[in-house]
Order: C-alpha cells, then sequence, then structure tokens
C-alpha cells in the first residue's frame, strides 16, 4: 500500500510541507493499528476519521442532528489541520 502514494505536490515544488502533508502515512499506519504513531504523524487523523464515519453512518441511518454533528466535527477538523500545521512551521 506504501508504494502507491501520492507524492505531496506542494512539497516538491515549493520544497515545504503542505496542512495535509502526512495524511496518507497517517491513515496506513491508523490501518496498521499503530494508532499513536498515526497521531504523531499527522494529528487531525483522528478528528477526520470521526467526520468521515459520521458521513458514512448518516447514509445508512440518517441522524437527527447529523448538520450540527458534521459542523463541530468540520470546525474541529479545520481548527487541528490549522493548528498543527503552524507548529510544524514554527519548529
Amino acid at each position: 500500500m506504501e508504494k502507491y502514494m501520492l507524492p505531496c505536490l506542494n512539497k516538491k515544488l515549493f520544497g515545504f510541507d503542505c496542512p495535509g502533508c502526512g495524511g496518507q502515512r497517517a491513515l496506513v499506519l491508523l490501518l496498521k493499528g499503530e494508532f499513536t504513531e498515526a497521531f504523531f504523524m499527522y494529528p487531525a487523523i483522528y478528528p477526520l476519521a470521526i467526520l468521515g464515519l459520521t458521513l458514512l453512518i448518516n447514509l445508512f441511518f440518517p441522524l437527527k442532528y447529523y448538520s450540527k454533528i458534521l459542523n463541530i466535527t468540520g470546525a474541529i477538523s479545520v481548527a487541528t489541520i490549522l493548528i498543527s500545521y503552524a507548529i510544524k512551521m514554527l519548529f
């Protein structure tokens, strides 16, 4: 699975990470069961996984408060991505 990962175009062209760098590797680590390593690779993996599960569950079992759950998990995901990216760029 690792040999089919897409390279980061931003990193190749400009030489620095994008906010999504590490997401694919974190997903692979998560699927392998390496949960701590997945978090340290890309901290937004868990909020994004919850967001994806919410979308998937709603397809089969419509949720009463779907839009509220979607807004909250989306905001947490975006905030986690931006905060972790800022920390990565500063240090």
